[in-house]
């Protein structure tokens, strides 16, 4: 019998309440620097170029690398895969997946990062990719005290302006769009698909932080079949087989549990083809570029 939401909620807090202790984010070296290697090149089968803007408020930087087929467009416009975390996003590629891409079926891919030589850039993200806690006045990262909750802020940012601004470069297909992100940017995609399923057609969290904010996450699921509104969505959610629960904490032999019965709840939500990959072996850091290669690989190079 499928469990309940109440019951499901219930495990994911009673996981985030037996950590003692705040536990820190697992992650790379603060200064680790992003590797620009791949758009240096220019024999790739794909064409690099850059989009600047900034977030309404002047707090935020953003810079977009858009890879762009060297073929012409599909009549329709091409794919689009947006990656979040771009700055680190362009790492994960390479020559041999970009020729096997646009041999295949050539998405745009669209890396949204910030301006900075950094590889994360981790006060913008964590309010970027954080949904708001409507019951807290202070919306504050429960980990590092940063601000917090500008999810909507930003899927808005990317509707309104990332969006226009990438097709007035190349044509797109509205109605082919894959939004990507890993750990709090796989926070985000859940975010956007269970409050607005119609932004994008393909959903794929990579180790999405669902301990974040006791499980505030879960809580969105109410009412998300009502927000489909007769649409479909696709959502592959994506996850290591050695990531704990929580960031930096002994792997538990249900630490896999909560995204299953997650992704079991949500296939069962009219529109939604729900799938859970997991990665044998591969630790949370690990998961950022294997996700990103597999989504690549196993939607768009055949």
């Amino acid at each position: 019998m499928r469990d309940s939401p109440m019951k499901l909620r219930s495990l994911v807090l009673a996981l985030a309440l037996a950590v003692p202790g705040p536990a820190l984010l697992a992650a790379p070296a603060a200064d680790q620097k992003m590797d620009t290697t791949l758009l240096q090149r220019q024999d790739l089968a794909y064409r690099f170029s850059t989009l600047n803007l900034d977030s309404a408020d002047g707090q935020r930087h953003y810079r977009l690398w858009i890879a762009r087929p060297r073929q012409a467009a599909p009549a329709g416009g091409y794919p689009v895969v947006w990656m979040l975390d771009g700055n680190a996003a362009i790492g994960a590629l390479d020559d041999k997946l970009l020729d096997e891409l646009a041999h295949g079926k050539a998405p745009l891919l669209v890396a949204v990062g910030y301006q900075t030589p950094l590889r994360i850039e981790r006060v913008s993200r964590t309010f970027d990719y954080t949904p708001p806690r409507p019951l807290q006045a202070r919306q504050k990262d429960p980990l590092t005290g940063e601000p917090s909750g500008g999810a909507d802020i930003f899927l808005d940012l990317m509707r309104d302006r990332m969006l226009p601004a990438v097709a007035a470069q190349a044509p797109v297909d509205r109605t082919r769009q894959t939004l990507w992100g890993h750990s709090y940017g796989g926070l985000l995609v859940l975010h956007a698909l269970l409050t607005r399923p119609q932004q994008f057609s393909f959903y794929a969290p990579a180790s999405p932080s669902l301990w974040w904010g006791d499980g505030a996450i879960l809580g969105e699921r109410a009412g998300a079949a009502q927000r489909l509104k007769g649409q479909t969505a696709q959502l592959l959610l994506m996850r290591g087989g050695k990531e704990p629960f929580r960031p930096r904490e002994a792997v538990a032999d249900d630490a896999l549990k909560p995204a299953q019965e997650l992704v079991n709840e949500l296939a069962h939500l009219p529109g939604i083809d729900a799938q859970l990959h997991v990665f044998d072996g591969l630790s949370h850091g690990e998961t950022l570029a294997a996700s990103l290669r597999y989504l690549l690989r196993t939607q768009f190079s055949r």
